[in-house]
């Protein structure tokens, strides 16, 4: 495959990756922070599904275009920011990957609530809390992601 196309495909997935992530994040974190049980409810049942269609996808593009990228533009793995960036999209996938099993159990929590008329329950504002700190986990890396991405350098090295 063409070296633009590659380059396409992976400029397109991480703006699919970034951009559903904090789009879905806000809805979630939004709805949440005002406790209505049938808006936490909804609003978890699309993030679940936002994940699956355009998150999870996008997070597997990433690293198999990256990889092929540097492959064909003949740049060692050990390249400082390409090894920065492997290394901390590892990181921000570690914290992705709970939050994707905490949002699916707030999402039954907030449905089975939504059911019987009841508030959110204690439980589900505790995975709230963690699914807030794994969430910007992963966003931090990612935007240091795109620094090194754009100005393939590190930014402390001057």
């Amino acid at each position: 495959m063409d070296y633009l196309v590659v380059k396409w495909l992976h400029v397109l997935s991480s703006t699919i990756l970034f951009g559903a992530g904090v789009g879905s994040a806000f809805h979630l974190f939004a709805s949440s922070l005002r406790g209505h049980t049938g808006g936490a409810a909804a609003s978890a049942r699309n993030v679940v599904a936002a994940d699956w269609l355009f998150t999870t996808p996008s997070a597997v593009v990433q690293p198999v275009t990256g990889l092929w990228l540097i492959h064909l533009m003949k740049i060692p793995l050990s390249t400082p920011w390409v090894a920065w960036s492997l290394a901390l999209y590892a990181v921000a996938i570690a914290c992705w990957l709970p939050v994707v099993a905490i949002q699916i159990r707030m999402r039954g929590m907030a449905v089975e609530a939504e059911h019987g008329c009841e508030p959110l329950p204690d439980a589900y504002r505790r995975l709230f809390h963690w699914w807030k700190g794994l969430g910007f986990g992963a966003f931090f890396p990612f935007l240091l992601i795109f620094w090194l991405m754009v100005a393939k350098r590190l930014p402390w090295a001057g």
